[in-house]
């Protein structure tokens, strides 16, 4: 009677099979190139970004009167993880991240909401709080640099404003395109406060005569009988000539001009900004994306876009891009792909040297190739993208898929050698060893279970590497048990004929391994005990290793923050920046830099941005150069440049001065300035901590001024009048804008350039009495202090005073040493209560996932357990199976720690990934011994010998094959090649060591549970 298995059909019909296959590969060839590139899976914390202008504004000023009245319409938000606020003179920006689960597109709705709550307790503004889908902790995807050599830097800035950015934030995936040293043009009115009081005016009739004669407002229209007419007036201003020539006022009967009492000239709405491409004064479109935005295509769009912009601008006008963060993103991509290629070559040439028969070496190559490229068909339908994760899971895939089609066809081949023909032996081989395919299969697929499940960003992260990995095993147990046994009943040549008598290089090892075998039976509490030994080694290992979180990656891009004193003269901060050039201009792996002074409108500070040759150009990590140059920038007086490596993976809300943050919070500002030094100082004694700094600033020269209230109501003033009359002095105040087809352009009243700068210019100054109507020196009613210090920079989080430590890691310091070291400094101090501090960014998610990783082994663990008791209706033969696991962990370790890696998240995944491969050869063991105690009636021990050897060949194949899938990843060759490399060695060492092992310790764990749990006679 013909046999009604799945195996038997697929070998009757194999037209049909092979037809259903090749819907299968076609499916996944259509699909590759629709695959979507990026560097990882999009993991982004939905991330909104405020911002908020109210020029002249002090830092004090405008953290109480605009961030605070901001933060508490915010907080009630809902669904904010962490809230961040930065307020420097003049502006505001305030950072929300929410949860992950978060619709952005909803939390925008809700933030614009919050802002329209808060709008009415917010000071007179020129313009209302805005917001932007935008994290500025992420890197930029593009930095394009626009220079000219005949245009002024005002004409580069209006240009970059209104013929490219405003056209690129249009585009699908764009979340911010910052102008960096962006001089957009004004018409700016500088007034002599002593020709001012010699004509009888005050800043305020400039102001005010100003805004009177330069408006845009509606006339209406004229409705006649034959027409319609609009009405247009001459009502705007648009050149810095009409506005000299406005009247003021009046000086008996004479009238007064506006160039009688200021000079008015056409200048830059910020001249404390610049900003220099490769060293050549122009401005910089640094692109940031949305998050959740497809980087690769983000930046392909933008490019593609470049060519009819530029067309747009004067013929020497130079649009180029300056640094590309797809660059390393595609080299990466394409270094896996080779890893991939060579791992499949590697794999292939173990089985054709194990099987030594090109049909069937050709069969199991067919199976990989079907079940790689159905993956395919597979993460598009499921709308992932082809990243390093997704491609470094079908790496990995490839060893577990050739282990499923090695397992068969090693056993059809089994067949074949006593004799078989080929359809007798393709179907005895497949229903032999289907059961076992399923179970080492299911059971792996099981040990993915936690990852599908984790939490947070690093779950969000592996979801997509989870999913991609069990995709291919699923795929690939069904193409082995379908199209192998059909190929292998049509194509498979018998063994070739095998003299006992000369016996090759497996048999002679098969033998050796019969006596080291029996030595082990015969010994079995020795080997108990180093099966104990490998338990408690492995526990002990964990323990003791140093953990990290993600290594970092060197993806060729350096971005920084400069600071000098921050009542530094403008001038003096760009020639130290000019200094800092030379220096990136003579290393010899920099191929472009930019760097730019006037960051949080404060002349102390700067931004640089350093572009680095391919990682395969150069023998320097990005680590190691920032490393170098650290030295050089120190020899600047009075400045400091703090230098990260760009990440694909940014955790934080804000941009850092380092890698890793730390943040502390009190109610208090001089308590936590206090203790925020103390701590600062403390770490900075440690070796462990590089690039250490926090971002108080309170060395702000803030010259103060005392109202005498009761004069002040004598003479008819309140404090409003003394504010505004400074602001018109010194805030460089927005009086009016004039609006073009294009743009609109502000007009800046100030006070003259030679006396803006110095407190003595307050001598000239006079008001006008509300009650008296006469001219009054504003020191009758208010004295100059000496002068004192504040802040440059208030953050808050939380809406709690707060301060940032950032800190980098010196060469070969894991973070989990660094993070014990920062608390046990906190112990030391013996801080108060009311000063917490908290881990930021990376830092954080290292501490939750540290947690969690041995609640996410043991529960990887318990699913492969019920997995495979489900599977034998046992409770004893699953722990058999597990027992190989102890000697693998044993084993990554030690190779960790060979290759001078931390236990890092990678690393953590490759124990994962052990715990599925691992407990195969346990499974071909057991598996056996069993069927032959069932159908062959021998003892546990005689069975547990019998497939021991049997199984030894499919044992050492597949772990060969494995291993071999895995160095391509451990050996870290290319772009990217340090999130991979931890993973592999975690794979190859594991494998390696509990090879050893477990083909020793494994039979005799079988009879001990055996004798202790199912002799029951």
């Amino acid at each position: 009677m013909k046999s009604r298995s799945v195996f038997a059909w697929c070998m009757d019909h194999p037209i049909g099979t092979v037809l259903l296959t090749f819907a299968l590969v076609l499916l996944g060839v259509l699909a590759f190139p629709r695959l979507s590139v990026a560097p990882l899976p999009e993991a982004d914390f939905p991330t909104i970004q405020v911002n908020a202008r109210l020029p002249g504004a002090s830092a004090e000023t405008m953290a109480s009167a605009v961030a605070t009245p901001l933060e508490v319409a915010l907080s009630s938000v809902p669904g904010i993880t962490e809230m961040t606020s930065s307020s420097a003179l003049g502006s505001v920006e305030i950072t929300l991240q929410f949860v992950l689960e978060k619709d952005i597109d909803s939390a925008a709705q809700e933030v614009q909401a919050a802002l329209n709550q808060a709008a009415g307790r917010l000071p007179d503004m020129p313009n209302l709080p805005t917001w932007r889908k935008v994290n500025p902790a992420d890197s930029p995807i593009l930095i394009i640099g626009v220079t000219s050599e005949t245009l002024s830097r005002t004409e580069i800035s209006d240009l970059a404003e209104t013929v490219l950015a405003r056209q690129m934030t249009q585009i699908n995936g764009v979340g911010e395109v910052f102008i960096g040293g962006q001089q957009k043009p004004a018409i700016r009115i500088q007034a002599k406060p002593e020709v001012l009081a010699a004509a009888g005016l005050t800043l305020a009739d400039i102001r005010a005569a100003v805004q009177r004669a330069s408006v845009n407002l509606p006339k209406g229209a004229l409705f006649g009988d034959n027409r319609v007419s609009t009405l247009a007036v001459n009502d705007q201003i648009f050149s810095a000539d009409e506005y000299a020539n406005l009247i003021v006022s009046y000086n008996d009967g004479a009238p007064v001009y506006l160039r009688d009492v200021a000079s008015v000239k056409l200048g830059a709405e910020n001249d404390f900004v610049q900003i220099w491409p490769n060293g050549e004064s122009g401005v910089a479109l640094i692109i940031r994306r949305q998050p959740g935005a497809n980087i690769v295509a983000t930046a392909d769009a933008i490019r593609a876009a470049l060519p009819q912009l530029t067309a747009a601008l004067p013929a020497d006008v130079k649009v180029e891009v300056f640094n590309d963060r797809t660059r390393t993103i595609r080299s990466s991509l394409a270094e896996v792909e080779l890893t991939l290629a060579i791992a499949i070559v590697l794999v292939i040439a173990v089985m054709a040297a194990f099987l030594r028969q090109w049909s069937a070496t050709l069969i199991v190559s067919a199976v990989l190739g079907v079940s790689l490229v159905g993956t395919c068909a597979f993460m598009y339908l499921a709308g992932f993208s082809l990243n390093n994760l997704t491609l470094v899971a079908i790496v990995i895939a490839v060893g577990f898929i050739v282990d499923d089609a090695i397992v068969v066809i090693e056993n059809i081949h089994r067949h074949l050698e006593a004799g078989e023909s080929k359809r007798v032996a393709a179907l005895k081989g497949a229903e032999e060893i289907g059961f076992t395919v399923v179970s080492i299969s299911v059971s792996l697929v099981a040990a993915f279970i936690p990852l599908l499940f984790m939490g947070g960003i690093i779950g969000k992260l592996f979801l997509e590497f989870s999913l991609t990995a069990t995709a291919a095993i699923l795929i690939s147990v069904v193409v082995c048990l379908t199209l192998a046994p059909t190929l292998a009943s049509l194509f498979m040549d018998k063994a070739p004929a095998h003299d006992p008598n000369k016996p090759g290089f497996f048999d002679r090892l098969v033998t050796r391994y019969d006596k080291v075998l029996s030595w082990a039976l015969d010994h079995q509490k020795t080997m108990l005990v180093v099966f104990l030994l490998t338990v408690a080694g492995s526990v002990a290992s964990f323990i003791a290793i140093p953990k990290g979180f993600f290594p970092l990656q060197d993806t060729g891009f350096v971005i920084g923050i400069t600071q000098a004193a921050s009542d530094i003269p403008y001038e003096d901060m760009i020639a130290k920046h000019k200094q800092m050039e030379e220096i990136l201009k003579n290393d010899p792996d920099i191929t472009g830099f930019n760097h730019a002074v006037g960051g949080n409108n404060s002349t102390g500070s700067g931004r640089v941005w350093v572009v680095l040759s391919d990682p395969d150009d150069r023998d320097a990590s990005a680590s190691e150069i920032i490393d170098r140059l650290r030295p050089q920038f120190a020899q600047i007086p009075g400045f400091q440049v703090f230098l990260r490596a760009a990440q694909d993976i940014n955790l934080g809300a804000g941009p850092g001065r380092a890698q890793y943050s730390y943040v502390l919070k009190a109610l208090s500002s001089d308590e936590l300035a206090t203790w925020t030094q103390a701590l600062t100082a403390k770490l900075r004694q440690n070796p462990m901590f590089t690039d250490l700094s926090n971002d108080l600033q309170w060395d702000a020269n803030i010259i103060r001024l005392e109202l005498d209230r009761q004069e002040a109501a004598r003479l008819g003033f309140a404090a409003a009048e003394l504010d505004q009359a400074l602001y018109d002095a010194f805030g460089q105040r927005q009086i009016n804008e004039y609006q073009t087809e294009t743009n609109q352009y502000n007009v800046i009243l100030e006070l003259d350039p030679e006396q803006r700068g110095t407190a003595e210019s307050l001598n000239y100054f006079h008001l006008r009495s509300p009650t008296t109507g006469e001219m009054v020196p504003l020191l009758a009613f208010a004295k100059v202090l000496p002068a004192t210090n504040g802040p440059v920079v208030i953050a808050h989080n939380g809406m709690q005073p707060a301060a940032n430590l950032s800190f980098n890691l010196a060469a070969g310091v894991a973070l989990g040493d660094a993070v014990k070291a920062l608390e046990q400094a906190r112990e030391e101090l013996q801080m108060p209560a009311s000063v917490s501090g908290s881990f930021q960014g990376a830092a954080q998610a290292f501490q939750d996932s540290l947690a969690t990783q041995p609640l996410l082994i043991f529960t990887a663990l318990l699913a492969v357990y019920i997995i495979l008791g489900v599977l034998y209706e046992s409770f004893v033969h699953p722990l058999t199976i597990l027992s190989t696991l102890p000697s693998a962990a044993i084993g990554a370790i030690l190779l960790l720690w060979a290759w001078q890696l931390d236990f890092s998240i990678m690393a953590l995944i490759g124990i994962i990934l052990l715990i599925g491969i691992v407990k195969k050869n346990g499974i071909l063991m057991v598996d056996f011994a069993l069927q032959a105690q069932r159908e062959q009636g021998l003892s546990a021990k005689d069975a547990i010998h019998q497939a021991c050897l049997v199984r030894f060949r499919p044992i050492m194949m597949t772990t060969l094959a494995a291993i071999l899938g895995a160095v391509p990843l451990m050996m870290g060759f290319g772009t990217g090649a340090e999130l991979r490399v931890p993973l592999g060695v975690a794979v190859v060492g594991g494998l390696a060591f509990s090879q050893v092992l477990t083909l020793l310790t494994t039979p005799v764990v079988f009879l001990a549970l055996d004798k202790a749990f199912l002799q029951k006679k």
